[in-house]
């Protein structure tokens, strides 16, 4: 099998060599003064293609051998410049004007949808390769939506297939899913921020308990099933959150907004940008507190960050970086619901004690460095010292009055872990035609910590150990997962004609995961007294090397149509850290194995006139697929025997091979657009967008009774988002509706009882629709923003958790409003 691999990898490597012609000019790039711009990037339409000039602001861009081409210049700080080529020039000099700070309404409106045009990642961005992926860019200054809560159904509204379960009306955690993916804290995506992971452990326990905030954000990057090649093995792909760069034209420039909202809501978003001599910087704070919208809802969380750059003269055309985040948060959770008490009152709660706190500290250095015009290199090395803590009341009876004098049930993890990623970038010619080489490397270590035990009978949030006060608590252990993981990856784009390229890229990991520890187990007699207590130690050590493939295609037919396709393999590995954890609401199967599969996408995207499209299929085939499904309890007894107890649970463990399909749509029409009306005189904008997904599923396979031709968990038939963006000058609106048909929660296609008084764990989440709007004004330094979200007031819920936040149905907010005042008070140029 491998052998066959590797044949196939190498003959797509070697096997291309029919070339054609092209032509180079040699372009210099500079601002009003002579002064060389570098960094400018030059997008050559004909052939999609991307360069970037140098320090000296130089660049060799290739042009179509024959015929004009357009050129089109980008610069941060610098007025976009189109320019057509139509002879044998063989050198330009191109003059940037500033950007001015002072913009009528119709430029601001025209600029934002000139950003908003650019909706995916380039062939080559840095020294990342997105040639025949699917890519999506959220471009946040183009939106006018709630950026105070990271608002996720608005952001991502026109990211297709998304699914997002909303916890709370803070934006505290991000939660989203796609193509039947589990979008529990988004662990199924590998989720990255300028470029570095921020997960707890990417292996191990690979959940984000951290988000930054949406108004720090210039864009979000989502790279699909393929991206495994690149980022890492999950199904999901990449979401990459790009913070704002500090502005290279200015000094200083602080930008502060405020936020208030229903339930006590307020934020507050501070920043601070500007460079200074050869050092740039970007850093910000963010506080938020609110009541919630459920009874023991509260929250309070802290938000920093810092970014430092320079250029060294000592080492010419490198970039030098460092970061720093820092977050705390705490938030009391009020549990969650059966379906006959969220049918009788959403928004109740019988739950007093239970709290999550969350501290997350990331560290990065990132060295930039240009060997040539030709040949880039990058170097991440990162590290996370990290940890939550959970405490409360959570058992499978949702229903049952909270005993107020019971231990809760802690626990904690903590997260350290540290890694170094590098990537050099090459272009090259064979014969007459362009081709481009990405070869990189990832080394990283995770050293874990869990333990659960008894916490406090108190209803403060204490998150200390009272073993000594209950020792016959029956959930206790202490374990430590150390994880190593060694990967070389690499990409290779042939262009066997200027609109034709093929991308074959292989991963190999070494992945090694640990478990070392011990936990305890208690048996009762009939009156809940403890007849005996044992300690068991779980040491195990599990070693995986994977070489996985894939190749992607681009055919560009024209400036404004793109035919892609891709496939690549896919690998998730299960993590002792999931199957330690005792909860009263599943059980694991103690065999559980690593999941693998591949994902397949194939799909249209371009503009015409006023519209703009992306059209796709696409497929997963997973094997060994994790979930759950109803099934008898099984306990070991005192002899060590697996005995069934009567009971019914949801037990969590590869439940089979599974097959999903569907296709994904994305279209937009520029009904008004004042970016068309080359003199400003048409000062509104109106868009519409449907952004659609049909996704079908089913086990096609199973050693579980009853499961096999099912429909997979976590999947709507139906994902349908559409709404509109308008304008009149100065004043931005958006109006947004998201629907999301019936979806089932487990394996065994259990549906919704709402007489249901005793769990709320098992059942379909049934079919919802929610409305959004949000409004903008701005006038000079001054922004003023507000909106409603669930304008109709809708009553629904998106997920059924089986432990923390819950277990039970997790209510969504309600009708809620906010209101944010913004200014920008820009410093002294530079």
């Amino acid at each position: 099998m491998d052998s066959d691999r590797l044949l196939f990898l190498v003959c797509l490597l070697l096997g291309w060599s029919c070339l054609f012609g092209q032509r180079t000019v040699g372009l210099v790039v500079t601002d009003t003064s002579g002064t060389a711009i570098p960094d400018t990037e030059i997008f050559v339409a004909e052939t999609a293609r991307l360069f970037t000039t140098d320090a000296g602001g130089r660049a060799a861009v290739a042009l179509p051998a024959t015929g004009p081409a357009t050129l089109t210049v980008f610069a941060i700080g610098f007025a976009t410049r189109q320019v057509a080529v139509t002879g044998e020039e063989a050198s330009l000099r191109l003059e940037l004007q500033p950007l001015s700070l002072n913009l009528s309404s119709v430029t601001i409106v025209a600029e934002a949808r000139r950003r908003e045009a650019l909706t995916r990642l380039r062939a080559v961005e840095g020294t990342a390769i997105y040639a025949g992926r699917k890519t999506e860019v959220v471009s946040l200054d183009a939106l006018t939506v709630n950026l105070a809560t990271n608002q996720a159904r608005q952001i991502y509204g026109e990211v297709s297939g998304l699914n997002i379960y909303e916890n709370d009306d803070a934006g505290l955690q991000l939660n989203i899913g796609g193509r039947g993916l589990d979008p529990s804290r988004s662990a199924s995506f590998n989720t990255r921020q300028n470029g570095y992971d921020i997960s707890a452990d990417v292996l191990g326990y690979p959940e984000s308990y951290y988000t930054p905030p949406a108004e720090a954000l210039a864009r979000i990057e989502v790279v699909r099933g393929a991206a495994s090649l690149q980022y890492g093995t999950q199904f999901g792909g990449l979401v990459n959150f790009v913070f704002r760069e500090p502005e290279r034209t200015r000094q200083f420039v602080v930008n502060s907004r405020q936020t208030v909202g229903s339930n006590g809501l307020f934020t507050s978003f501070n920043s601070l940008s500007g460079q200074t001599g050869p050092v740039g910087y970007y850093g910000f704070y963010n506080y938020k507190r609110g009541d919630g919208f459920r009874p023991n809802s509260g929250f309070q969380s802290h938000n920093a960050f810092l970014h430092l750059d320079f250029a060294p003269a000592f080492l010419p055309n490198t970039r030098i970086a460092a970061e720093y985040t820092y977050l705390d948060y705490l938030a009391q959770q009020p549990g969650g619901l059966t379906d006959a008490q969220f049918y009788r009152d959403p928004f109740s709660s019988n739950r007093e004690r239970n709290w999550f706190a969350v501290d997350w500290q990331l560290y990065n250095l990132k060295v930039e460095h240009r060997f040539s015009v030709r040949t880039n290199f990058s170097l991440n090395v990162f590290g996370l010292d990290a940890g939550r803590r959970a405490v409360g009341f959570r058992t499978n009876r949702v229903s049952q009055t909270e005993d107020l004098t019971a231990p809760r049930d802690l626990l904690i993890g903590r997260f350290r872990n540290y890694g170094a990623e590098a990537r050099i970038l090459h272009r090259y010619r064979i014969g007459q035609q362009e081709a481009i080489a990405l070869l990189g490397t990832k080394v990283y270590r995770a050293n874990n910590a869990a333990i659960q035990g008894p916490g406090t009978a108190e209803g403060d949030a204490d998150f200390s150990l009272a073993t000594d006060r209950f020792p016959s608590y029956p959930n206790q252990s202490d374990f430590t997962f150390p994880n190593r993981n060694v990967a070389v990856f690499g990409e290779h784009i042939f262009y066997l004609t200027d609109r034709f390229s093929v991308t074959p890229g292989a991963r190999f990991e070494y992945i090694r995961t640990e478990s070392r520890g011990s936990y305890r187990r208690f048996d009762f007699d009939l009156a809940g007294n403890p007849i005996r207590e044992e300690t068991f130690t779980d040491d195990r050590v599990f070693e995986r090397n994977l070489l996985l493939l894939g190749v992607g295609l681009s055919y560009r037919h024209s400036e404004g149509l793109e035919a892609f396709a891709n496939v690549s393999e896919n690998y998730r590995s299960v993590t002792f850290n999931d199957i330690r954890t005792v909860n009263p609401s599943f059980q694991i199967d103690p065999n559980i194995r690593d999941e693998s599969g591949y994902t397949l996408d194939a799909g249209l995207r371009g503009r015409k006139g006023r519209w703009s499209y992306t059209a796709n299929t696409f497929a997963i085939r997973y094997g060994n697929r994790l979930g759950e499904v109803l099934t008898p309890e099984v306990r070991t007894n005192a002899d060590g025997q697996e005995v069934e107890t009567g009971r019914i649970v949801r037990r969590r463990g590869n439940i089979g091979a599974a097959f999903l399909y569907g296709l994904e749509s994305l279209v937009e029409w520029r009904l008004l657009d004042p970016a068309t009306a080359a003199d400003g005189s048409q000062p509104y904008a109106l868009t519409l967008f449907a952004n659609t997904s049909l996704t079908d599923s089913r086990y096609t396979d199973s050693e579980i009774a009853g499961v096999a031709g099912n429909r997979v968990e976590f999947i709507p038939r139906l994902n349908l988002k559409t709404g509109l963006r308008f304008g009149y000058g100065n004043l931005l609106g958006s109006l947004q509706y998201s629907y999301l048909s019936r979806q089932y929660t487990d394996a065994s296609n259990a549906e919704q009882d709402r007489a249901d008084n005793q769990s709320g764990i098992v059942g379909s989440i049934p079919a919802y629709g929610v409305a959004d709007l949000s409004l903008s004004y701005r006038w000079r330094f001054l922004t003023l923003e507000s909106g409603i979200n669930n304008l109709m007031n809708e009553s629904y819920f998106t997920r059924r958790a089986t432990g923390y936040p819950g277990p039970g149905i997790i209510p969504s907010a309600p009708r809620t409003f906010y209101l944010t005042l913004a200014l920008q008070l820009p410093g002294g140029a530079r």
